[in-house]
């Protein structure tokens, strides 16, 4: 029996996890659970799964939490030092990083530091820190199993073959509710608009970051360290079924592609289950149905934060931790009022071209830019120049 932890329990992904794992109590057990905000949730998933720690943000909401789950024998605990007890469990086998944004990269090095397989949901661990985590998983032997749908897909395209014969990857994107929008009116984009997503079920700031195509960019960042390829290796395209997660081209012209409904909880049982598979009580692909599956280049015009994010990937250092987190604070800001759709790119864009990249040395050196960022962001937003 594979015992788990869950970082983000009560976001999308940890739910499903959670879910799969009601599904086969037999193969899974889990150990810890942490949360953000969404304290009744947590408390149902302490009280139906009982672990043996939960975490939550800060001591207050501990204490309720506390109160929620007496006498169940459950240590509450909270802060980055409850995430990081939890991600360092003695009995733990896998921890699924699931929590969203730069609040992952801590937990999920002390994860692979203290030897735990890693089910990784949290792409702002490689972007921010990628050549920290592979070194230290390297050393520790761990694995770092994508659960990302298109970095899964990924995974399973290359099993069996020779990293030196790909060609390029190429990562697919939605597109978004806005892939068909005029520029003219992306001004009056509300947050309810770009919050609409056409395919996915997903959290506000990741399907924000799917309306601005921030999220590819973020995963081909993800994708440059998972695979050990270059940046002109890594190609998007446009496919708004969906259906086609991701593909690799090799060298001799063959693309094999993994396909699939829309449904996180394929990439998540495969990283639970690797190198097997779970049945998972799931709805076939019915491409007779379907009828048709669409290709196109990203335009790089409207959605400029894809452009971003090749830049940092391509500078390096200490700028992709810069361009994340001055994207978490432009989201933020938008979903606020405070500031247009299109004032995200830009606010973006500001950031970086202040930022003087150093090399990414300890994780400390990446949050001290990740603060940064943050602060010189909100400068620019509270200055009104966005």
């Amino acid at each position: 029996m594979k015992k788990i932890v869950v970082l983000g329990s009560t976001g999308s992904i940890g739910v499903s996890t959670l879910q799969i794992v009601e599904e086969f109590p037999e193969a899974y057990r889990i150990v810890a659970l942490t949360a953000g905000t969404n304290l009744d949730l947590l408390c149902t998933q302490a009280k139906t799964f009982h672990p043996a720690v939960v975490a939550v943000i800060n001591s207050q909401d501990a204490k309720i939490v506390r109160e929620r789950l007496s006498g169940l024998n459950i240590e509450v605990c909270c802060g980055v030092e409850g995430m990081i007890q939890c991600a360092t469990l003695d009995q733990a086998d896998m921890v699924v990083a699931a929590v969203v944004g730069a609040a992952g990269l801590v937990p999920t090095m002390a994860a692979v530091q203290a030897g735990k397989d890693v089910a990784l949901a949290n792409k702002e661990t490689l972007v921010m820190a990628g050549g920290l985590i592979m070194a230290a998983a390297r050393q520790q032997g761990v694995k770092l199993l994508p659960v990302d749908s298109e970095h899964s897909a990924i995974f399973q395209a290359l099993a069996g073959h020779h990293h030196g014969d790909i060609r390029r990857l190429i990562l697919t994107a939605s597109g978004g509710p806005f892939r068909e929008w005029p520029a003219a009116k992306f001004n009056h984009i509300s947050p309810a608009d770009a919050l609409a997503h056409p395919n996915w079920s997903m959290g506000k700031k990741i399907t924000i970051d799917s309306a601005t195509l921030m999220n590819k960019g973020l995963e081909v960042i993800e994708a440059h360290w998972l695979f050990d390829v270059a940046a002109t290796m890594i190609d998007v395209h446009i496919h708004p079924e969906s259906i086609v997660h991701s593909m690799v081209e090799y060298v001799d012209g063959s693309v094999v592609a993994q396909l699939g409904v829309p449904d996180m909880k394929t990439p998540i049982s495969y990283a639970l289950s690797w190198p097997q598979r779970l049945p998972l009580n799931q709805p076939g692909l019915d491409l007779c149905q379907l009828g048709s599956l669409t290709f196109s280049a990203p335009d790089l015009q409207r959605f400029p934060c894809l452009t971003l994010a090749y830049q940092a990937l391509e500078s390096g250092g200490t700028l992709p931790a810069v361009m994340n987190a001055a994207n978490e604070v432009a989201v933020a800001a938008f979903l606020n009022a405070q500031i247009p759709f299109t004032g995200i790119p830009e606010l973006i864009e500001r950031v970086m071209a202040c930022h003087t990249s150093e090399a990414v040395t300890t994780v400390e050196r990446v949050l001290q830019a990740d603060r940064w960022a943050r602060v010189r962001a909100r400068e620019f937003i509270a200055g009104g120049l966005i």
